[in-house]
């Protein structure tokens, strides 16, 4: 067989080629803007020119601090294929860790969306490595920054050609992109994924979830999480239709037009996004799902009674799939097998709430954090997730010393405990330090909170262990009503709506209403913050 390389440019040139007239759509504030495969192509290549004029080697990192839009689906492609890495930075981080994660890296270029040039500046004179800025500005005019030196986008790469000799014979091996963890503990840990991981990850992501040209693609995952979950490439290998929202995705009646307008079919986001939507839709907010054929939710666990509802009501079916920046991210989705069409919702939706089969091209090991031993197909033996393949990190960027204790013996080891039905389905237990154990037995804080989440007064839910003399530890809850409920709910009813549906030792003791709770830059649970809020109050 040849040895052909497999390189991100390729999705890119096949796009160009046969699909030319597929349009690539981005909403801004003030109005949508429209082009297609081949002029995004031509703006590609003259991005790659562009940043060879400004010294730009083979190698050397680009950051973009970006929402999703037509110049940052450029850097995707443009930044890899010329050689450089394209290093995609949270906007949600704190000015410490921006400004850790830029020197860190060693990012020699930023590109910056035009309306958040205000964040960066305060931190400019601590990045060590920048040497150019880039406003990426939908307006046309250069914000009122200090950042120097600084020039538009669109004023860089105009001047330069529209074909650019991307190279068929690089190896595939050779780093494309790099994102850091949302550092829940410790500062941020960097995750470098070469042509070849994003490349088999495209095609199986495609494969599981029978993505398909015909295909509309509305990308809620902002695109500095993970690679956008590998949905810009995966679109652009199909030649899908693209569909990029900006700040329209935390506006929930804005993301909804844009799925009736664009005929949106296929969506990725995480369970706060749902959880929003969900609300919107409870009160009565316009909606036209029609065309929606797939709708992914991951990044955490998307309560069983949400995930009914929405199907119920709605007609919007959500497959939950499992994954993390350390795994680029896909790794599991919880897709029924065709034999079970037919079974009684209760089954069906036991099984749509687990994370799913492990994807075609990866090796799972679930591996008793006791013993060591693997864990039993059974639905109730515990085991951390341990996993390889080829588009699993194996190692941290710069970072041997955390690398040694997350990658051991050709293994990630992932800190995510779960279960395996006997049909080869996962179901996640919790993260290894969010466990609670009770009397000597282990309490799954994602199962409890589920359950808390399914009381009708409920929005939101987050359980921590709690230090107990006798048992060592308990759960305590910490509970968000749902609108206009905060008068008549308490820790007794909920309780009492427990009562048939876990053990009833799984009962917290202590319940703590809350207006809101805090979450990463990713949206999950910020269970470290809980602890440092919540728990010393308790102790008064």
């Amino acid at each position: 067989m040849m040895n052909y390389p497999l390189l991100l440019t390729t999705f890119l040139q096949r796009a160009a080629r046969f699909f030319p007239k597929k349009e690539i759509v981005s909403v801004y504030a003030n109005g949508t803007f429209r082009y297609d495969y081949g002029q995004a192509y031509k703006r590609c290549c003259q991005l790659a020119h562009a940043l060879e004029s400004l010294g730009i080697k083979h190698g050397d990192r680009v950051a973009s601090f970006s929402l999703n839009n037509h110049r940052h689906f450029e850097l995707y492609f443009g930044v890899p294929g010329m050689g450089a890495v394209l290093h995609t930075l949270n906007v949600r981080l704190s000015p410490e860790h921006l400004v850790y994660i830029m020197n860190h890296a060693g990012d020699r270029v930023m590109f910056i969306d035009e309306d958040l040039w205000f964040m960066v500046d305060p931190v400019k004179d601590q990045l060590k490595t920048v040497e150019h800025f880039v406003i990426m500005s939908q307006s046309g005019t250069m914000p009122p920054t200090t950042l120097s030196p600084v020039v538009l986008y669109d004023d860089l790469i105009k001047k330069f050609p529209e074909d650019y000799p991307f190279s068929p014979d690089r190896d595939e091996n050779e780093a494309a992109l790099i994102c850091y963890t949302s550092a829940t503990t410790g500062d941020p840990k960097g995750v470098v994924y070469s042509h070849r991981a994003l490349y088999l990850h495209s095609l199986v992501v495609g494969l599981t979830l029978g993505a398909m040209e015909r295909d509309c693609l509305l990308h809620v995952v902002p695109m500095f999480h993970a690679n956008a979950w590998g949905a810009p490439f995966l679109g652009a290998a199909l030649g899908c239709k693209q569909v990029l929202p900006g700040r329209q995705i935390l506006d929930m009646k804005a993301l909804c037009k844009i799925i009736s307008d664009e005929k949106a079919t296929f969506t990725c986001g995480v369970p706060t996004i749902w959880m929003m939507l969900y609300k919107y839709l409870e009160e009565g907010g316009e909606h036209d799902f029609s065309s929606i054929r797939t709708v992914v939710s991951g990044g955490s666990a998307m309560p069983r009674h949400l995930m009914e509802s929405f199907r119920d009501k709605y007609g919007f079916n959500i497959a939950q799939c499992y994954g993390m920046t350390e795994t680029t991210p896909f790794v599991s989705a919880a897709i029924p097998k065709s034999y079970m069409d037919n079974w009684p919702d209760k089954e069906l939706f036991d099984l749509k709430t687990t994370v799913g089969i492990i994807a075609t091209g990866l090796e799972l090991r679930l591996e008793n954090i006791e013993t060591g031993d693997e864990a039993k197909m059974d639905g109730k033996d515990m085991g951390e997730i341990c996993l390889r393949g080829p588009w699993i990190a194996s190692e941290y960027y710069k970072d041997p010393e955390r690398s040694k204790s997350t990658f051991r013996d050709g293994w990630l080891h992932t800190g995510d405990i779960a279960t395996m039905n006997e049909e080869g389905y996962m179901s996640l237990v919790d993260r290894t330090k969010d466990l609670i154990k009770s009397g000597g037995e282990w309490i799954s804080s994602v199962d409890l909170e589920n359950a808390i989440m399914a009381h009708p007064m409920v929005l939101e839910a987050a359980v921590i262990g709690m230090p107990d003399e006798k048992w060592q530890e308990r759960p305590l809850a910490c509970v968000v009503p749902s609108p206009g409920r905060e008068n008549e709910i308490s820790a007794e009813s909920v309780k009492s709506f427990l009562q048939d549906k876990i053990a009833k030792w799984w009962i917290p003791d202590e319940f703590v209403f809350l207006k809101e709770i805090p979450k990463t830059s990713v949206g999950k649970f910020n269970k470290k913050e809980l602890r440092k809020t919540v728990l010393p109050t308790l102790k008064k």
